[in-house]
């Protein structure tokens, strides 16, 4: 069994590293997993979008044979890390006919969003923290949901089922209940099969 750690924040794209520094669970992986051999971006488009609804992520994570419980708990590994502006800009400006702003937002939260993404942002690099902790692995991203402080509106969306806001306050009242969830999660995501060999050293192919 090797120890590893949870590093990044976007959901079935969370890596499986040898270290890190963001002080998050570590837990034993089953040795066996298969992983690929090369890195395609065209696989990325796979992955849940940020402007996905809660049916839609539903959806995407049920083709993976993962739960309603696994998409709130590895959602919480967007309390890592930073969004480019082109990621939630759909909340900010041109919202739909009739608002400008996504209306779950909450309004000093928006407005700073807007400050840093403004409609004709030309920064290339412009964009927000997941959370207010971005280098910190705690369940904040959770307080700040329910708060209607969230980046991506695909997060915001895991308030609009009771199911899933039951989780989300079940982990934003409790960072050990949080942790204890991501991890089985991960445990159960690195089981998902569509690799072509076991690596003998983690960082690098065969």
């Amino acid at each position: 069994m090797s120890k590893l750690i949870a590093v990044s924040p976007s959901g079935f794209s969370v890596g499986l590293y040898c270290y890190n520094q963001s002080g998050g669970p570590t837990w034993d992986v089953p040795k066996g997993r298969k992983d690929g051999r090369v890195s395609k971006a065209t696989e990325t488009r796979q992955l849940p979008a940020p402007t996905f609804n809660i049916s839609q992520l539903q959806q995407s994570f049920a083709q993976r044979g993962l739960s309603i419980d696994d998409l709130v708990a590895l959602s919480g590994g967007h309390t890592l890390g930073f969004a480019h502006c082109s990621s939630f800009q759909n909340r900010i400006h041109n919202f739909s006919s009739k608002q400008s702003v996504d209306p779950t937002l909450e309004s000093s939260f928006a407005a700073s969003l807007k400050s840093v993404c403004p409609a004709t942002n030309t920064a290339k690099n412009a964009g927000a923290n997941l959370d207010a902790t971005p280098t910190t692995f705690d369940n904040r991203y959770y307080k700040l949901l329910l708060q209607g402080k969230s980046i991506f509106s695909s997060d915001q969306s895991l308030v609009t089922s009771a199911k899933t806001k039951a989780l989300v306050s079940k982990f934003a009242s409790s960072q050990q209940e949080f942790q204890k969830a991501f991890v089985k999660s991960m445990i159960k995501m690195s089981s998902i099969s569509g690799g072509q060999e076991v690596r003998l050293d983690c960082r690098v192919v065969n």
